[in-house]
């Protein structure tokens, strides 16, 4: 069984108006596509019913909110045991300053994308939070200098 959706061009366009900007009125995206009002709104309902669009959110701009530090941690676990590797992923789960963890291959076992306003405010989330969630033997931490390029639109 597939993973993926079927999606035609008019499914396309709309998802690309939709990446760009979730905020456009019915008719707004439908004229942006080239459909009517009913044929936009049921291509959507589809594609929310088939886990397509997950949802619609709000960026917010982390300087402005001072947010500033960005930092990439790379988990290294004691054990690679199924039990220990959930455990790990259930434990960062409840950290609000982890926006993203990726499971890797390779060295490391887990990408962390860490959002925090310092990097006093970090020294503390990894001496008190990080090294001691279930199963980490190291983490390797490396500092955003700049964010070059930031974009949540999906090639497609």
């Amino acid at each position: 069984m597939s993973l993926t959706i079927e999606i035609d061009d008019y499914d396309r366009k709309i998802l690309r108006a939709l990446q760009e900007n979730a905020d456009y009125s019915m008719a707004e995206l439908g004229e942006k596509v080239g459909l009517s009002h009913t044929p936009c709104w049921r291509r959507i309902k589809r594609l929310e019913a088939d886990g397509v669009i997950r949802g619609r959110v709000t960026l917010l701009e982390a300087q402005k909110l001072d947010l500033g530090v960005s930092v990439h941690a790379y988990i290294t676990n004691k054990s690679h045991e199924e039990e220990s590797l959930a455990a790990f992923e259930r434990a960062v789960m409840d950290l609000d300053e982890v926006v993203e963890c990726y499971s890797t291959s390779g060295e490391k076992d887990y990408l962390l994308r860490i959002i925090v306003n310092s990097v006093d405010h970090y020294e503390k989330l990894l001496k008190h939070k990080l090294v001691n969630l279930p199963n980490v033997a190291s983490v390797n931490s490396i500092f955003a200098l700049k964010q070059v390029k930031f974009t949540t639109e999906l090639p497609i």
